[in-house]
């Protein structure tokens, strides 16, 4: 999608007319539904005069124009495309990110600095490292920058047309020197050597040809993005396939192949439970798809995991990482393979709550799932679903699929990773919660996996410390049973999670703003080696796995030894949402802690806050 797209001639008319900033506005209403802010079309109107004035210097009077160009499957757009050939004829494009800053101020991050925007100052992108990227996003997926003889040379700039640097000006500090460089900030001062850097890759004009080619390529991840990204997961896997793993992995490597050359949409579904290896093959899906040159996107619906990959893969590979509701409004068959891990987390729609009633949408998000790509691998386990909205089944993926006539193939996987290996442990947590009535009514601690019993949440802790000492990767968790505050303004977190003289914090809330020295946002409390220091949601540990974890069962679920059952109280739970469903309040608090004590991979120790689920858990252990 672009706002705005034309030659050097009709531009200067439209700026010179006033006619730009309604344009841009009626094509703004156009695509996205509702009106642009008043701030965003002064921002519009004072930038493109600007713009408009050095071309006109620099006397680019038969260019291609592209305005407030939204890059595929992202809500980032570049705010100018100019587009030509260079003095050796060769088609050339220059992405220019327009700013109206006129002060800036130091920042302790690697790639920001401080500036007023939005009414309040805030750390931003430094413009060279903003259009930086932009640049390295449309080459990765933009046919028309292919790297090929007739392919579009791009270029990328800053200009602020209204700051004026002073001495040891933050954005000329040393740290950016190298991102300077190859993408050039000017300032209002330095006209002359903008026009020369124009002129240096615009030279020769022909810039309609060279606009068509723009508008005619596709959106299409280059080889060497799925090189990048494939290697990079490829390395970070580490885990051989075994028995059904190894046959899923084969059908989807041939579903891959035979969709492409028959047309025919394919749907595949990987069942399994816990630590069967679900995430282990949609990480090598993935990778050896890359390798072998097939457009492939890793999606979930879990913010933590898709935050921690993109932290792990590196800014380069983050953008073939994608959510369940990144795909509304997108062309069909837009890539070849779709890896949707944790299926189960699907929802209705894609509609976020704060989105506009013009863009929302009727169509389920599996649809949009199924339609986006000619394969789709549905990697699935039907007893997580731990909130009322998430309706991700393997039934009503196959159900969706019929409709759309799709080829069909289903799996089921048992091998264990997780929990040593143990399908047993996995199958007593089921029976003991009363999930599935399994053989495995009782443990009996084999060596090979440790379940303990704490009677303090304090000696609980210690010992998860102390296996992370040891180099082990270890986490405490515990049931949404504690309100979940904001941060302090001092950026640190409040203890919620209090039990006696035992105090800690839950990990931090997404989107909070600045967090003191030493605290993971959220998204990598998993990851980051300080998580150790707060107590994970469901909502965060869901997805990751740890050689040890650490729950503490609190009591918004506990047994009752004079029914017989298990028994729900919502007074105890600080999870509105689940709380809203009612009758299937137990059945989610149930799953929710059946996800918490199958984290880990080499042992589980617990906390119960109720005597006699205690005792219910001691009595089953043989």
């Amino acid at each position: 999608m672009r706002l705005y797209s034309g030659l050097s001639g009709d531009f200067f008319r439209d700026v010179k007319q006033s006619h730009i900033e309604n344009k841009l506005a009626e094509a703004f209403f156009m695509n996205l539904g509702y009106k642009p802010s008043v701030q965003e079309r002064n921002s519009w109107n004072n930038s493109l005069n600007a713009i408009s004035l050095i071309m006109k210097e620099t006397a680019l009077h038969d260019h291609g124009v592209v305005l407030e160009y939204q890059l595929p499957l992202t809500s980032s757009r570049l705010d100018c495309l100019l587009l030509g050939k260079n003095r050796n004829s060769q088609n050339t494009g220059v992405i220019i990110e327009l700013k109206q800053w006129s002060e800036a101020e130091q920042s302790d991050c690697e790639n920001e600095v401080v500036t007023w925007v939005g009414g309040a100052h805030r750390e931003v992108l430094h413009p060279s490292f903003q259009v930086g990227r932009y640049l390295d996003f449309l080459v990765d997926t933009h046919t028309a920058f292919d790297g090929s003889s007739s392919s579009i040379s791009p270029h990328s700039c800053a200009y602020l047309h209204n700051y004026s640097f002073v001495e040891n000006d933050p954005l000329l500090d040393p740290k950016f020197n190298s991102i300077v460089a190859d993408h050039p900030l000017f300032s209002k001062d330095m006209t002359i050597q903008f026009c020369d850097y124009l002129e240096e890759h615009l030279a020769n004009g022909n810039g309609g040809e060279v606009l068509q080619k723009f508008e005619s390529g596709k959106y299409y991840a280059s080889k060497k993005l799925l090189d990048h990204v494939g290697n990079l997961v490829k390395g970070m896997s580490g885990f051989i396939l075994l028995d059904e793993q190894q046959v899923v992995y084969d059908k989807v490597l041939s579903c891959a192949r035979r969709a492409l050359s028959d047309g025919k949409k394919q749907v595949l579904i990987i069942n399994g439970g816990p630590g069967t290896g679900k995430s282990v093959i949609a990480l090598n899906l993935f990778a050896d798809l890359s390798l072998s040159g097939f457009n492939t996107h890793y999606a979930t619906g879990s913010k933590a995991f898709t935050e921690t990959m993109r932290k792990i893969i590196g800014t380069k590979g983050a953008k073939q990482f994608k959510y369940f509701n990144s795909y509304m409004h997108e062309k069909e068959n837009l890539i070849d393979v779709l890896i949707a891990d944790e299926s189960h987390r699907i929802r209705i729609t894609s509609n976020r709550w704060n989105s506009p009633a013009s863009l929302k949408s009727d169509k389920p998000q599996i649809d949009e799932l199924i339609d986006v790509s000619k394969v789709s691998v549905f990697l699935i386990d039907d007893k997580q679903v731990v909130r009322p909205f998430e309706i991700g089944s393997s039934d009503y993926i196959k159900q969706s699929a019929a409709k759309k006539g799709c080829i069909l193939n289903e799996y089921e996987l048992s091998i264990q990773f997780r929990c040593s290996g143990s399908e047993s442990f996995i199958n007593w947590v089921n029976n003991t919660l009363g999930i599935v009535r399994t053989p495995n009514a009782l443990w009996d601690n084999p060596d090979n996996f440790e379940f303990k019993i704490f009677n303090s949440p304090q000696s609980l802790d210690n010992a998860i410390r102390q296996k992370a000492a040891e180099g082990f990767s270890s986490r405490m968790t515990a049931g949404y049973c504690w309100p979940w505050s904001e941060p302090l303004s001092d950026g640190q977190l409040v203890d919620d999670v209090v039990i006696g003289d035992y105090k800690r914090p839950w990990n931090a809330k997404a989107n909070v703003g600045k967090l003191a020295p030493g605290i993971p946002v959220s998204d990598l409390w998993a990851y980051d080696p300080n998580g150790i220091n707060q107590v994970g949601c469901i909502y965060t540990a869901q997805g990751f796995e740890f050689d040890y974890v650490g729950v503490i069962f609190g009591l918004d679920l506990r047994f009752d030894f004079s029914t017989g059952g298990w028994v729900a109280n919502t007074t105890k739970s600080y999870d509105s949402v689940v709380k809203k469903s009612k009758d299937k309040f137990i059945d989610l608090v149930k799953n929710t802690y059946r996800v918490l004590l199958t984290r880990g991979m080499k042992g589980c120790y617990v906390y119960f806050m109720d005597e006699d689920t205690k005792k219910f858990f001691q009595s089953r252990i043989g």
